[in-house]
């Protein structure tokens, strides 16, 4: 049996008055014009007779008939457990046509045509209170349903989010780390400090990433130290330009230029030939504009420096975060390859 929560309360509570209302309305505008309580008393209990059948059918089919036969689709039972109900309610119509029949009384014939067409307008009438009853219960269903689906898919996004995030910090590690290690080799003392620059990058990827957005000022300064770092794989024919801009603290996803910034390393330098990597970061009240333009140099499978992430991850992280409120702009030829991104 299901469990009975606040909303439940509310939502019963909800419907008595309003048809507390529908009832009382009537006799409140009575006391208002007359000014005499026992008419107004009166217009009460007359409106009570006239909607106690369909309040009784409405509230059945609400809570009983309509989840466990029509939303079941068992509607021949449905349409029998209304029917008996209807003829239990009106008993007493049908007995007084008896009666006249066995006490050799037979109507008048205006009389009889009245007594069925007020049958058939009464019926006419409930059979709406029990449509009214269906559709609202439709309508909380599919309400419910939906909030149930927003939730779920939420909590996919949630989940794919994190995932894609995971991918991050492992990956400019492998790569940072390749660097670091090239340098060791050449200038010991530079490899020692960029070391210690990693361990402030990977404090920051560990511990300040771990929600879903985080201040974008603290997201430039990762990514210029990031820059630095991966500066140490390029030589005298690479130019790497940065131009960063904020003006508030406005948040952020993090780590989501991180994968558009390797690949401009890793498609953009070349150790033979000249090499430019342009990154700029401008935010303007609360449109942010990220642009990366590089050199082309694409590399060849079986160089597997920096795989795994790549565009995909940027997009689909973008897309999840910020449907409908970015522009993704992509240029490639054979010298140069260009991106911008702007979120708002």
């Amino acid at each position: 049996m299901k469990n009975i929560n606040k909303k439940d309360i509310a939502l019963l509570a909800i419907q008595l008055a309003v048809w507390g209302t529908l009832i009382l309305l009537p006799s409140v505008a009575s006391f208002i014009i007359t000014g005499i309580w026992n008419d107004s008393l009166m217009t009460a209990a007359v409106m009570w007779g006239l909607l106690r059948q369909p309040i009784i059918l409405y509230f059945l089919n609400f809570y009983i008939l309509g989840p466990y036969l029509f939303f079941k689709r068992k509607f021949l039972s449905f349409v029998f457990a209304n029917a008996v109900t209807l003829f239990v309610l009106n008993y007493g119509f049908f007995m007084m046509r008896n009666a006249s029949r066995t006490h050799d009384f037979e109507m008048p014939r205006n009389a009889l045509i009245g007594f069925y067409a007020s049958m058939f307008s009464y019926l006419i009438i409930n059979i709406v209170f029990i449509a009214t009853a269906l559709g609202i219960r439709h309508f909380l269903n599919v309400r419910k349903i939906k909030k149930q689906l927003e939730e779920e898919r939420q909590k996919n996004t949630e989940a794919e989010l994190a995932w894609l995030k995971s991918q991050i910090n492992p990956h400019f590690l492998f790569n940072t780390l390749n660097n670091i290690s090239s340098l060791t080799q050449i200038d010991p003392d530079a490899a020692q400090d960029s070391i210690a620059q990693l361990s402030d990058l990977l404090r920051y990827a560990i511990y300040e990433t771990n929600k879903e957005q985080v201040p974008i000022q603290g997201e430039v300064e990762f990514m210029a130290n990031y820059i630095d770092l991966m500066k140490l794989r390029c030589n005298e024919k690479t130019s790497v330009k940065t131009f960063f801009r904020t003006q508030q603290n406005v948040p952020v996803a993090p780590l989501l230029f991180i994968s558009l910034i390797e690949n401009a390393f890793k498609h953009g330098v070349s150790s033979s030939k000249d090499s430019f990597i342009n990154i700029s970061l401008v935010q303007e009240n609360d449109t942010i504009t990220f642009i990366c333009e590089n050199s082309n140099y694409p590399k060849d499978d079986t160089d597997r420096s920096g795989s795994g992430i790549g565009l995909e991850n940027t997009r689909r992280r973008l897309e999840l975060m910020y449907h409908g409120r970015y522009e993704w702009e992509q240029k490639q030829d054979e010298k140069t390859y260009y991106v911008k991104i702007t979120i708002r």
